[in-house]
């Protein structure tokens, strides 16, 4: 059997005990490496679930599948996953990949960034598609994603962004050398990912558009949700360019224009202080 078992959003404590009794009986026990990381690390887990882990970064994941597959048709293999297992497509990929060998799988479900943002207090059937921030280069600086941003707005509903992770990339040179050292993790800010943001606006003005968002739509920002020391403040855009969230992992929410009272009231208990150094608070919050 492949058990693919998510793991929560904090730290080796939000596991379920299903989950955690199931990856204590597997013969192998897997940790997906890259497109979510937990406040702890790799040792902390180990010691806690009481097993040793093998990282299984996107390359194995994507293009060495088989490795990981192999003997679960005979032995119990599981597949560990920051969040819940579907919340990246390339879990799907590896059901798929079982099913076709002929491998039962089992998915044991829990808390994923996709319905913790609800902590913001938006209300979470408010809101529309979800959107990925990726870090801009010299030479590639995708605004597609914004369409989604725009329509959502358009329909009134709230943009969560989930923002972009570099875990064991090559940096250009490497790649086409073929050398295998990378580069250190480096993860998108809820400030790099506004600052983004505000060019696509500059740039949609540039070219007589009229942007579905400007400087003064209001945002939400989130830092290490579910973690302890979790983190959330609401303003403006151009205030989430210089709000302090502390370490990663961060989320941005665009909100879908008019508010709910419930929303706004909940939202202002994270609204920026008035005094702080990054600008005023809202309108109304």
């Amino acid at each position: 059997m492949l058990y693919m078992i998510g793991l929560g959003l904090g730290d080796a404590k939000d596991i379920t005990v299903k989950g955690l009794e199931v990856l204590r009986r597997c013969s192998r026990v897997y940790l997906e490496a890259y497109t979510s990381v937990l406040t702890v690390g790799k040792e902390v887990l180990e010691e806690f679930y009481g097993r040793k882990l093998i990282l299984a970064d996107r390359e194995e994941v994507e293009q060495e599948a088989n490795n990981i597959l192999k003997d679960a048709d005979i032995s119990d293999v599981a597949f560990l996953v920051v969040g819940d297992p579907f919340g990246a497509t390339t879990h799907s990929d590896l059901i798929l990949r079982a099913t076709k060998l002929g491998i039962p799988y089992r998915v044991i479900h829990n808390a994923s960034i996709m319905n913790a943002v609800g902590c913001c207090g938006l209300q979470l059937y408010r809101f529309g598609e979800t959107v990925s921030v990726v870090f801009w280069t010299d030479t590639w600086r995708p605004e597609s994603f914004f369409d989604k941003v725009k329509k959502n707005r358009q329909n009134g509903m709230h943009t969560l962004c989930l923002l972009d992770i570099k875990v064991k990339e090559q940096s250009l040179e490497n790649l086409i050398k073929g050398r295998k050292i990378y580069e250190p993790p480096h993860y998108m800010s809820v400030n790099q990912a506004a600052q983004q943001l505000l060019e696509i606006v500059q740039n949609q003005r540039i070219r007589g558009e009229e942007p579905a968002v400007t400087e003064e739509t209001l945002c939400v920002g989130l830092a290490r949700v579910g973690a302890e020391d979790q983190k959330i403040a609401a303003g403006t855009l151009q205030q989430m360019c210089t709000v302090d969230l502390g370490g990663p992992l961060h989320s941005l929410i665009i909100t879908g224009g008019s508010l709910h009272p419930l929303e706004m009231e909940m939202l202002s208990l994270f609204s920026i202080p008035e005094k702080s150094s990054e600008s005023q608070s809202i309108d109304g919050l």
